[in-house]
């Protein structure tokens, strides 16, 4: 008789489950892991490597500071590690696409980044694509930039035309949002405190315009890029109508 499948045994483990839970809401470094579990980093660190190497998590150096390493949670292998678990179990088992509940009102979001000219705005133009009037979203930056042509070719491919002023984080910080989500290392350590207690997430995610090919081209870098936001958003936006994240946000 096999035993259980792989992800059923190492999600079994308390722990792990509570690493696995915290890493589903955002991307964490080392400390910040041990902090909301309360258990020791050398424990923390076996468990994060058990996950990592069933590829449920995976590791990137910050580019604030290169001592620090994020973990983020692969979702689409959880969901794969999953489908495999119940199939296991019997064949006429399938797991249910997540899709957002309806909102009541539109879910206000503002994607963060250091240049407002690269992440930020291909991720507020991919959840408006995708979202379309259940969110109300902005972008912005700690110091803008010009737009990246890159960015508006590689969502292009998606089928968006990308429009984008860059703005100052200063000129949206008494705006108040559901959700504010950093999507650079840098620009998590100087976000600034918004109105209205919103879910603050992070998601560490290089700058494309620094990770030039051989040939100097960055556009492929772009492209991944692309891909990992859009996989990402569609995550975020099955996330909606989770409790409180519709809670009536209060004019300032």
């Amino acid at each position: 008789m096999p035993g259980p499948p792989p992800f059923v045994r190492l999600a079994s483990d308390p722990l792990r489950w509570r690493l696995l839970r915290e890493l589903a809401h955002g991307d964490r470094r080392v400390r910040e892991l041990v902090e909301a579990i309360g258990q020791p980093q050398n424990l923390v660190s076996y468990h994060l490597r058990k996950l990592r190497a069933a590829e449920l998590v995976t590791a990137r150096r910050s580019s604030f500071d290169g001592r620090d390493t994020y973990y983020h949670l692969d979702l689409r292998q959880c969901a794969k590690s999953l489908a495999s678990a119940g199939n296991a179990l019997h064949p006429g088992l399938a797991t249910a696409t997540a899709e957002g509940r309806r909102a009541t009102s539109p879910v206000k979001v503002l994607f963060l980044c250091t240049g407002n000219s690269g992440r930020s705005p291909m991720a507020e133009a991919l959840l408006r694509h995708r979202a379309g009037s259940a969110v109300e979203v902005s972008s912005a930056g700690s110091r803008p930039k010009p737009l990246h042509p890159d960015a508006v070719r590689a969502l292009a491919e998606h089928g968006i035309a990308l429009r984008h002023e860059p703005s100052h984080v200063d000129d949206l910080r008494r705006r108040r949002f559901h959700w504010v989500i950093s999507l650079c290392d840098r620009v998590r350590e100087v976000r600034p405190e918004f109105p209205g207690h919103p879910r603050v997430i992070h998601w560490s995610l290089p700058d494309p315009a620094r990770e030039a090919e051989d040939t100097g081209e960055t556009y492929p870098a772009f492209q991944r890029l692309a891909v990992e936001l859009d996989r990402r958003i569609g995550y975020l936006i099955a996330r909606f109508g989770e409790p409180n994240s519709q809670d009536e946000v209060k004019r300032a």
